[in-house]
């Protein structure tokens, strides 16, 4: 019986890995080639509207991924990671708004809302920000910076549970309320947008969107395999035994803090790089972005997907954010609402996510013949 169970789910297995492949194919081959290769008129086109929805939900997914980490792996709840997020943003559109150059409204070599409110030069922090690459150092310095300064005295101190969570949020609502203010220089409540270009090219060219959609997508494989690994070697071992016994784990000789910060900083990086891919496909990054709602619903995502499982979070963050697109224009009113029953449901009866819930079922059909 044991031996037919065994073979029934590598069968399963095997197939889920054909199917993954399948999608990967349409996503970052076939999607992208219709959309340059097809007009709007034909039948087979591709949508701007989709590619950039499809781009921007694949960036959700790197943050599922990220969060799924330190929560399905290391026992962490976060609930301030849209600030890495946001973070990420920021960095990655002070270049896009550096690059917009004299073609603002203003006409002048500062940001166009730097002219409104009559500053005459750049604050310090902006300088070399007109670099491509310093940018790149910004989005994955700062946030990492952060995190582990953050993480260090936090899980030094051995705040766990939802203390831990309280703190994080209490974080991303501060820095939400700080770069809300105009004098920090970072676009107050409209934050960034009217980008341009990267690196010369038009960033609203076909080309360019698919360029950032098919970047998006190479980035949440690239994501999902560096987790794997890691999930797979001594390092997630010893990571998952801390989540299950910390005090078992430091009588056996190993340290947590070290263990739990690798996991935080790696994951607010993922976080970063994905605002970072983000920011350029929707054309604005402003303190919205960090609003604790949006870090709530990124542990939506986890759930809906099931936690410890890396795949199954991008299969949430795809479920959530495309419900999230139909119903925010069918029934707005009523989105919140329905988020919220769904995070409540997955809570109560289904803890384990879709993953767990498709297992469970493939048992009773099994079982059943």
């Amino acid at each position: 019986m044991f031996s037919l169970t065994s073979g029934f789910f590598r069968g399963q297995i095997g197939l889920g890995k054909l199917v993954a492949a399948g999608l990967v194919l349409l996503l970052l081959v076939l999607f992208p080639l219709l959309h340059l290769a097809t007009g709007p008129a034909s039948l087979w086109h591709v949508s701007d509207y989709l590619i950039t929805l499809l781009g921007k939900i694949m960036c959700y997914a790197i943050v599922a991924v990220a969060m799924d980490l330190i929560w399905g792996y290391a026992g962490i709840l976060s609930l301030g990671h849209g600030l890495y997020f946001a973070l990420g943003g920021y960095a990655f559109g002070m270049y896009l708004m550096r690059a917009i150059g004299p073609e603002g409204v203003y006409q002048s070599d500062l940001p166009d809302f730097m002219v409104f409110l009559d500053w005459k030069r750049l604050p310090w922090y902006w300088t070399g920000t007109d670099h491509l690459l310093w940018s790149g150092i910004l989005v994955i310095g700062v946030p990492a910076l952060l995190a582990g300064i953050f993480g260090y005295f936090a899980f030094r101190s051995r705040i766990k549970g939802v203390y831990f969570s309280i703190i994080t949020q209490a974080m991303t609502y501060a820095f939400m309320l700080l770069f809300f203010r105009n004098e920090t220089g970072f676009g107050g409540n409209n934050g960034f947008t009217d980008f341009k270009r990267i690196l010369g090219y038009s960033i609203t060219s076909p080309e360019m969107r698919i360029g950032l959609y098919v970047l998006s997508g190479l980035v949440l494989l690239l994501s999902l395999l560096l987790c794997r690994f890691l999930v797979a070697s001594k390092f997630g071992k010893v990571l998952t035994a801390i989540r299950d016994a910390e005090s078992r784990a430091m009588f056996l000789g190993y340290n947590p803090l070290w263990y739990k910060l690798t996991a935080w900083i790696l994951s607010a990086v993922l976080c970063a790089i994905a605002g970072a891919l983000y920011v350029p496909q929707v054309g604005i990054i402003n303190p919205g972005e960090m609003s604790p709602a949006n870090s709530i619903e990124i542990a939506i995502w986890v759930a809906v997907g099931g936690r410890g499982t890396l795949w199954g979070p991008v299969l949430g963050a795809f479920i959530v954010n495309l419900a999230k697109s139909y119903c925010t224009v069918a029934f707005p009113e009523y989105w919140l609402f329905i988020l919220g029953f769904l995070f409540v449901a997955v809570t109560l009866f289904i803890p384990e996510g879709i993953p767990g819930l498709a297992k469970r079922l493939t048992l009773v059909s099994w079982r059943k013949r």
